[in-house]
């Protein structure tokens, strides 16, 4: 069993196309998305239009889900622009994924963790704004009651990896499309991945085994950057240029 997964696009339809491509010429056919597809100044539509045409399996993120759970008004600046520029059949294929869902009995699949699609799983955030490796007994909370023997989240945009005490794997495969932003919950925060290039994960059992490739895929993040300017996001446009947020 392989396959490629996928997260937080936040509607940068260039990466997209890149990590797909990538994923194609390895010969990987299989493909699951972790959510946050649509959500920022860049382009939801031609990021949705590559989605549903994919043959994939979706779970919604937690911005997927502000797209369809409050008025225009309570929508916050990424979201906004994602939701005005969406047509009826494209927010009811968004509203027809799941929150969570098992992939091929083996692989459970969730945007953050499974109660809640907005906290962090394996990081965490401390007072002073540090984000670090969550400790182990944190992670193996969350995973209380998951029988599937490989676990995957996304929502902070790093690629990592945990092996818990029996012997599950959990793993974020990194945002495709959002390599650094800035957030105030549960703290003032910044998250940078250190590189502009969309980032996958490639997943393989091997003789009963989960093995984790992570991928880091090079495309015209100038490209983008320059689109995020021109919509007045300066710190996502110098994440997207160069993975650093400042």
């Amino acid at each position: 069993m392989r396959f490629a997964a996928i997260a937080d696009i936040h509607g940068n339809y260039l990466a997209l196309e890149a990590v797909l491509a990538d994923i194609g010429a390895l010969g990987i056919t299989d493909i699951v998305n972790l959510g946050d597809m649509l959500s920022g100044p860049l382009d939801a539509v031609r990021t949705i239009e590559i989605l549903m045409a994919l043959d994939a399996v979706h779970v919604l993120g937690n911005h997927d889900r502000y797209l369809l759970d409050r008025p225009l008004e309570k929508m916050g600046s990424w979201d906004r622009p994602a939701f005005d520029a969406l047509n009826a059949a494209q927010l009811d294929w968004l509203r027809a994924q799941p929150m969570t869902r098992v992939f091929r009995e083996q692989v459970f699949l969730c945007h953050a963790t499974p109660e809640d699609d907005e906290i962090y799983w394996l990081d965490m955030v401390h007072p002073d704004g540090t984000l670090a490796l969550s400790p182990l007994d944190r992670i193996e909370r969350f995973a209380t009651g998951i029988t599937q023997s490989l676990i995957l989240c996304a929502h902070t945009h790093l690629a990592r990896a945990a092996r818990l005490r029996d012997n599950r794997l959990i793993v974020n495969p990194g945002s495709v499309g959002s390599p650094g932003y800035r957030d105030v919950h549960p703290y003032p925060h910044v998250v940078e991945a250190g590189t502009p290039h969309a980032r996958y994960a490639i997943l393989e059992l091997v003789d009963g085994a989960w093995q984790v490739t992570f991928r880091h895929v090079a495309y015209d993040g100038e490209a983008m950057a320059a689109l995020a300017r021109r919509n007045n996001q300066p710190e996502l446009a110098n994440a997207l240029a160069t993975g650093w947020i400042k």
